[in-house]
């Protein structure tokens, strides 16, 4: 954005993210500014780094917190994911910290976060000759700052906006209709518990039911003379490539139904924020995790992306 400019606003969809350090004001009653200082900025930078690492934008910093944008100026279909994978990478860093603190200095820290989705106008603010500030202006930036000042030390608060974008890939407690100042009705609001069930969009809709599978059936029989191929011990592979929406996600989805029981099945996904992250698809089946009794193994890792990778042994 040129610092010389117009300064017209441009509508976006984006989910706003709101952290600061719960209760600072009674924590720094007491210390000198400097001393302050040190606390605040390990905390701000936790803050931000979390927001980079999913391409967020840290819009504004305020004292001892941020604001920070998911979906503009980087557009993002997967905004509100973004946003509360962030929100739990910086409630796990500041549990680190904050148990340092607490070890060294006696003082305990906490953060609350409030995060909500919705319509903004995006504009370019010239601060001076040389800087251009992204200043985002709407409701939707005003109920996020409103899901911070409910939220709990330590807590994830967000609206019922962001709940509906991302429900299934994270669990929620409903905290129920609360009031929020500023507003003559109570929202529905909800808390974050962590990483949800599932991974991939096909997951969430297969929740919720799919529509009858119909056709491929050129491309299944394939799959199956394939398998057939690598039941009698003749390793395979496929690769399945097309453009986005056309169903790959689905055929493999269809054919995994069909793999007898007592095999095992792998299966990994490319993840959109997880770019800066070498070999993250190959990295997280390694992982152990424990298999129910009774019960073959087969594990999902990952995020959908516009490839899908399967290995069945």
């Amino acid at each position: 954005m040129e610092a010389r400019g117009a300064t017209a606003g441009e509508r976006k969809t984006v989910t706003a993210l709101f952290a600061d350090i719960a209760g600072s004001t009674a924590l720094m009653h007491d210390l000198d500014p400097e001393d302050a200082r040190g606390l605040i900025d390990p905390v701000l930078a936790l803050m931000m780094e979390a927001v980079h690492d999913y391409e967020g934008y840290v819009a504004k910093s305020i004292g001892d917190g941020i604001l920070a944008l998911f979906g503009a100026p980087i557009a993002h279909e997967d905004h509100a994911q973004r946003a509360l994978y962030a929100a739990l990478r910086m409630q796990d860093e500041m549990r680190g910290y904050a148990d340092r603190v607490r070890l060294a200095q006696g003082i305990a820290l906490q953060i609350r976060v409030g995060v909500n989705s919705g319509e903004v106008v995006v504009r370019g603010i010239r601060a001076d000759d040389l800087h251009t500030d992204y200043d985002p202006v709407g409701h939707s930036i005003n109920i996020a700052s409103r899901m911070e000042s409910v939220a709990l030390p330590g807590s994830i608060v967000v609206s019922e906006h962001t709940y509906k974008l991302s429900e299934g890939y994270f669990a929620f407690k409903t905290l129920g209709a609360t009031p929020i100042r500023g507003l003559l009705t109570p929202l529905t609001v909800f808390e974050v518990l962590g990483p949800g069930p599932l991974r991939t969009r096909l997951q969430v809709a297969a929740s919720r039911g799919l529509a009858r599978f119909v056709g491929r059936s050129h491309e299944l029989a394939h799959l199956e003379h394939v398998f057939s191929q690598a039941v009698a011990g003749h390793g395979q592979i496929v690769g399945v490539v097309g453009e986005p929406g056309v169903g790959k996600s689905r055929l493999l989805y269809e054919f995994k139904l069909r793999a007898p029981r007592e095999w095992l099945v792998l299966e990994t996904f490319s993840v959109s924020h997880g770019k800066a992250y070498p070999y993250l698809p190959l990295i997280e089946p390694l992982r152990p995790r424990p298999c129910r009794a009774g019960r073959p193994a087969r594990r999902e890792v990952g995020t959908a992306g516009r490839r899908s990778y399967q290995q069945v042994y």
